[in-house]
């Protein structure tokens, strides 16, 4: 088997590794660090979907009526003191049209329903309205819907459509032809605004409430739909972004330990410093790209570092295998000859696991297609870094940190050997 010679671009991979670090960090003071997820900062986040009004409900009889919605049907169940308790439960499939649903949800006493649009009109399926009180009563509550011929709605009309109400961030949520999206609205004051109900500035630029009022100004009145709405406060987002870094920090810490007691220390050094130099490298790609960082962000540099550091591990084991065998040759040889016989396993693992990974990417969307773009740029560092990082830190350490060790150790005192000859 012809031996590679890896160990020649050792110095030239040092080099353009530290480059590749100076650049993530002038990426990362360039443009202010992260681009940060509702996760990490106070804010609101909404789930919003373009759908018209469907059905309008009011009720005006005994009880209580609370209706509620899944995947496939509507249910309504009505009760209260002296009245018996009752349940309603409607399947989306068993009705063609908005006008038969309708009309069928009026069956039960002290229901009407009235349908916003043609009675004829198919939909693929209902949409409830989180803003909304789901308990029905003398006000009318909206059902949308989502038509079956619905046209795609770009993020871009979305954005602009928001351009005007504060600092939001918008993607796309699932399939683009489900018209849904979620909208991030981040702002120091939003805490305050939220708790109070109040707007934190004085022309209530920031009001949760204008994102909705801007996207029906936007697509008209009854077209919007906010499907879920969630605020994270100041100290939750402060205590995350705490324990995400400590996290990062005890990952670290138990590789080295683990490195350290299964093999000689410079190979744990050079264990963590290859998963450092992974983690600037994600690190680099998200600041330039201005990917989103939040948890799934976290839990793509987790899983990289783990893959990255099975890689790492492989090598060294087929190290200490070698110097075995061939006891008498340099710590150079022993490292190109390991590699050289680690590659096609290295090489054959990636690919495998990365076909997976890219078809994430492509059947995918949102986070999770940020998710997998992630562990594709880590993979292809990981093995990089495993290669060219862990190995050539541990040929360094023998040549140099071991070399000026045995050069500090001393002499054995000529006299003495003289007198005693």
């Amino acid at each position: 088997m012809k031996i590679i010679r890896f160990s020649r671009m050792f110095l030239p991979a040092a080099v353009f590794s530290l480059i590749l670090a100076v650049f993530g960090i002038l990426g990362y003071v360039v443009n202010n660090g992260f681009n940060l997820g509702i996760d990490f900062q106070a804010g609101l986040i909404q789930e919003i979907r373009l759908a018209p009004r469907a059905i309008g409900i009011t009720y005006d009889g005994p009880g209580n009526a609370v209706i509620s919605l899944n995947a496939t049907s509507l249910t309504v169940a009505v009760s209260g003191a002296g009245v018996q308790g009752m349940t309603y439960q409607y399947l989306v499939a068993d009705y063609e049209t908005v006008g038969a649903f309708a009309q069928a949800l009026s069956q039960i006493t002290g229901v009407t329903a009235l349908s916003d649009v043609s009675s004829s009109t198919p939909f693929k399926y209902l949409v409830l309205d989180a803003q909304s009180t789901p308990v029905l009563g003398a006000g009318t509550y909206w059902i949308h819907y989502l038509p079956r011929d619905g046209q795609v709605v770009p993020i871009e009309e979305v954005r602009s459509a928001l351009s005007d109400v504060g600092d939001v961030n918008v993607q796309v949520l699932g399939n683009p032809a489900d018209r849904s999206f979620i909208v991030r609205m981040q702002d120091s004051a939003m805490e305050e605004s939220v708790a109070s109900g109040k707007a934190a500035a004085a022309d209530g630029r920031f009001d949760p409430k204008n994102i909705f009022t801007a996207l029906e100004k936007a697509f008209g009145e009854g077209e919007i739909a906010v499907t879920s709405s969630n605020f994270v406060g100041s100290r939750f987002s402060k205590n995350l972004t705490d324990q995400a870094g400590l996290l990062l920090v005890l990952t670290l810490a138990l590789i080295l330990v683990y490195a350290s007691i299964r093999f000689k220390p410079q190979y744990a050094a050079g264990a963590v410093l290859a998963i450092l130099h992974d983690g600037l490298i994600i690190v680099a790609f998200i600041v330039w790209t201005r990917m989103e960082f939040n948890t799934t962000s976290i839990a793509a540099v987790l899983t990289i570092l783990g893959y990255s550091i099975n890689d790492t591990i492989v090598i060294f084991d087929r190290i200490r295998e070698t110097k075995r065998l061939f006891p008498n040759d340099s710590m150079t040889d022993l490292l190109d000859r390991s590699i050289t016989e680690t590659l096609s396993r290295t090489f054959i693992t990636t690919l495998t696991t990365m076909l997976a990974v890219v078809m994430l990417y492509i059947f995918t969307s949102g986070s999770m297609k940020d998710f997998a773009l992630c562990l594709i740029v880590g993979m292809v560092s990981g093995v990089y870094s495993t290669i060219f990082i862990a190995s050539g830190f541990v040929l360094f350490w023998d040549r140099f940190i071991s070399k000026g060790k045995k050069e500090n150790v001393p002499e054995p005192h000529r006299e003495g050997q003289e007198q005693g000859a």
